[in-house]
């Protein structure tokens, strides 16, 4: 975070060259800014901010927060998920408070790239904001959104899932039109369904019950 405050200036050259200092963050006043969509998180330790002497406030505090996102999930498992992080600060309308980003979208996401260093499911592929203002009781309200575009690895379900899944139709299909007799095409028929049933339960595992629709691999 970035603001000023014209009142908190002063000339260098006349405290020892003296151009910044740290402060804890109740010495100010501060931006109070609002986490729409978290559900919980960890608040930080760090409650210091930089002062220069132009009256320039600085403020970097780490967040771990966990967010509400619906979920997607007919194409699974080759979707793509969007979800949304709204910053606002619905204490003072837009009148007196606007918030505004520093760096452009593309900058954002290399440095985003960066802090992301888990190879595990997802995949960060793209990161948009949005500003604008949002109407509460007749009046406006800085937000700005960022909204952050995740693509899932499909390898691990390709192998668990998808080419067990096929392996027992074809199977299946072999079977029912080959030369067996019917007692053994029952048996086989038997045990299609019990691996059909044994993957349904390790799909129905591995997906949210969130989903409006669901994929398209659970209802074949």
């Amino acid at each position: 975070q970035e603001w000023q405050n014209p009142f908190a200036t002063w000339d260098p050259r006349d405290f020892c060259n003296i151009s910044e200092i740290v402060l804890p963050m109740d010495t100010y006043w501060s931006p109070p800014i609002f986490i729409l969509e978290r559900v919980s998180g960890q608040n930080p330790e760090l409650n210091y901010m930089v002062l220069m002497h132009n009256g320039s406030f600085n403020s970097t505090r780490p967040f771990q927060v966990t967010l509400t996102c619906g979920l997607i999930i007919l194409k699974f498992p080759f979707d793509t998920q969007t979800c949304n992080l709204s910053i606002a600060s619905f204490l003072y309308p837009v009148t007196d408070f606007v918030m505004k980003t520093r760096r452009t979208p593309p900058e954002i996401m290399n440095d985003s790239q960066s802090f992301f260093l888990t190879d595990g499911e997802w995949k960060f592929t793209n990161l948009s904001i949005i500003e604008y203002t949002e109407r509460v009781d007749d009046k406006g309200f800085s937000v700005v959104t960022y909204m952050i575009s995740m693509e899932r690895r499909p390898t691990l379900y390709i192998l668990n899932l998808i080419l067990p899944t096929c392996a027992l139709y074809l199977l299946d299909m072999a079977v029912l039109f080959g030369p067996s007799s019917l007692e053994e095409k029952i048996n086989f028929q038997i045990a299609i369904i019990l691996g059909s049933s044994m993957l349904a339960v390790i799909l129905n595992n591995s997906l949210p019950t969130s989903s409006n629709k669901p994929p398209i691999i659970g209802t074949h």
